[in-house]
């Protein structure tokens, strides 16, 4: 017998479909079972022309996706520490069972995680690769450099995958103070607590932003807004590219929750942006930002969820 922990590695690194089936049935029962929650989870996730109706991807007129719901699907799953260990790891041993009388080694299927190999791409902390008769070469890449993390899906590839993925990442972390800029695309989070209070909020007042035109400046961890007169935004909401940016006393930009003398909690993404009209989550619960950007509570979200009094899903 295999434990949970073998098999996600076996799944994650080497695409062992019977094992998917397997953790599928230890968790709901069934794979049709399972096929349900994947997607709910995928609607969840804002996932518009996704359908499961099996764990591993096998080639089904009723299973299919898009390179962006994939992309949304590999944002909430790199944000998992557990799933992004597994999915780093180039190798693991799975001890011998009852079947099989000796200890097997699985290695990672994704090659630019070797750095012997010509493939390997820097900063890489996740992906996924996959191939079916009909999808073709498919692969999803996650790599963060400085603070900002890039997600790469390339879909129905006749053999270019990997170039195809370099270039698409070449191509984000040239442009990354352009997507910074922009907004980009908020990672997923939450409030350690469900009822965040204390050294988590601040004492502005809620969100009244004009549109500014400035440059980014990057110190190490901290970022920063350079105003139009040379002066740091300090204080202060900024709009940038069409998106909501709250800057602290110190004139970081900042990152997770605030609450504002309104007592509204709003949540801002690694880049820095105001997330609006999506969930967040931390430590296992789920929060929904409002279309104002306020977290919403003892309420109905728009995709029919009941939120309580501390913000989280019921």
């Amino acid at each position: 017998m295999l434990s949970v922990n073998d098999c996600l590695y076996a799944l994650l690194l080497k695409s062992a479909n019977e094992v998917a089936n397997g953790l599928a049935e230890k968790v709901s029962g069934s794979v049709s079972a399972f096929a349900d929650k994947m997607n709910a989870r995928a609607k969840e996730l804002g996932c518009k022309n996704t359908h499961f109706v099996n764990p591993n991807g096998l080639n089904s007129t009723e299973h299919y996706t898009t390179p962006y719901d994939m992309a949304l699907i590999a944002r909430a799953a790199f944000s998992n520490d557990t799933l992004r260990k597994i999915d780093s790891t180039l190798s693991h041993k799975i001890p011998a069972t009852k079947k099989v009388n000796q200890e097997r080694t699985v290695t990672m299927g994704h090659k630019m995680f070797y750095s012997t190999d010509s493939r390997y791409y820097p900063g890489i902390i996740g992906g996924k690769t996959g191939y079916t008769s009909k999808a073709g070469n498919t692969l999803v890449t996650g790599v963060e450099r400085d603070g900002v993390r890039l997600i790469a899906v390339v879909m129905k590839s006749k053999g270019t995958h990997y170039a195809d993925t370099k270039a698409l990442l070449d191509y984000g972390f040239a442009n990354r103070d352009k997507l910074l800029a922009a907004g980009g695309q908020p990672s997923v989070g939450g409030p350690s607590n469900p009822n965040p209070s204390g050294s988590e909020g601040t004492n502005s007042s809620a969100p009244t932003a004009a549109a500014q035109s400035g440059s980014w400046l990057v110190e190490g961890e901290n970022r920063y807004y350079i105003k139009e007169d040379g002066t740091k935004a300090a204080g202060e909401w900024m709009e940038i590219g069409g998106e909501e940016y709250w800057f602290d006393a110190n004139a970081v930009m900042a990152t997770g929750w605030r609450q504002f003398t309104n007592g509204d909690w709003y949540y801002f993404g690694t880049n820095g942006a105001m997330v609006k009209d999506q969930w967040v989550q931390n430590t296992g619960k789920w929060f929904y930002l409002g279309k104002s950007g306020t977290m919403l509570k003892n309420t109905t979200t728009p995709d029919g969820y009941e939120v309580g009094e501390n913000g989280a899903r019921k």
